[in-house]
């Protein structure tokens, strides 16, 4: 039996060979420590060299070795994101389009998003202070903020960087971001009294949240805009979900003098009461109106008038 021995050329790499800060100082004629100081962004490099730099590195594809960079600097690039499976509505609703959404950034900026998950509060904080003590991140970005929220003051006393999605009661020393959660509820129930509507209920979120207390704030705004007096008959919580919309949309609607109209804090809410309304043979625009909000997750509801 014959074998026949073929050549076989050595296979091209599947990147090219990593541009290093040597590679840099030979091809712009600069030192080593010059290169670094202007990669670094230090007050003793001109704005001129530092452009010239950061341009050559962009162009040549060079990337600085996070340890090194984290040895030098302290910091790591990276910023932490814990998710709490655990709690009632465990981010679900608007999860997808949260992450992406950072994570986009964060990867412009060459960061790197740490994401952990959590079973429950305590397991939340637990997991904050473990990325803390192994110095995985440099700062958070906090979802779904509560009125009295311990993350916090957890990090403050820390002393580190973090943004919260949402306020808190106390917002000093706090960064945030949030939507006019509260101005939606207000205006929601004022286009339902300029249509006529008197009797109109309100199912909020989960009690914890402080957007919760903020849209009811709004809720009761409106109604005093309009001059109506609250019920608390038609005010309802815990619609965090379809099913929990759907007991709710039921309770308020068994009520002695219904609502005619629903504000819903969260749109899975509202898409809960179309299925309660659907159970009692309502037509949702002809025997009930109802608006529901969300400015974190985009879904598709029919006309609310």
């Amino acid at each position: 039996m014959a074998f026949q021995v073929r050549h076989i050329p050595n296979p091209k790499p599947i990147r090219e060979k990593r541009t290093t800060i040597n590679d840099l100082s030979r091809v712009l004629g600069l030192s080593k420590g010059t290169v670094s100081r202007a990669l670094n962004d230090y007050p003793d490099i001109s704005p001129l060299t530092k452009q010239k730099v950061r341009e050559k590195a962009a162009e040549m594809g060079y990337r600085a070795l996070s340890y090194a960079q984290a040895v030098k600097t302290g910091q790591v690039s990276a910023i932490g994101l814990v998710l709490n499976l655990g709690s009632d509505n465990a981010h679900r609703p608007f999860l997808t389009n949260f992450i992406d959404g950072i994570s986009r950034v964060v990867s412009e900026r060459n960061w790197t998003l740490t994401v952990a998950t959590a079973q429950g509060d305590k397991n939340e904080l637990d997991t904050i202070i473990r990325l803390v003590d192994e110095h995985k991140v440099d700062g958070f970005i906090l979802p779904r903020s509560k009125a009295d929220d311990p993350r916090v003051a957890l990090l403050k006393a820390e002393k580190v960087p973090f943004v919260i999605f949402g306020r808190t009661q106390e917002l000093a020393g706090v960064s945030y971001f949030d939507v006019r959660g509260e101005q939606a509820m207000r205006e929601a129930v004022r286009l339902f009294a300029q249509e006529g509507h008197e009797r109109i209920g309100f199912i909020n979120g989960g009690e914890s949240y402080n957007y919760s207390r903020l849209r009811e704030e709004g809720y009761l705004l409106g109604l005093s805009d309009a001059g109506i007096a609250p019920d608390p008959k038609l005010i309802a919580s815990g619609g965090f979900t379809k099913s929990a919309g759907q007991q709710l949309g039921h309770a308020l609607l068994e009520v002695r003098n219904p609502p005619t109209a629903i504000v819903c804090a969260l749109d899975v809410a509202a898409l809960g009461v179309y299925r309660a309304a659907e159970d009692r043979g309502l037509k949702i625009g002809k025997d009930l109106a109802v608006i529901g909000y969300d400015a974190c997750r985009k879904v598709d509801l029919p006309h609310h008038l």
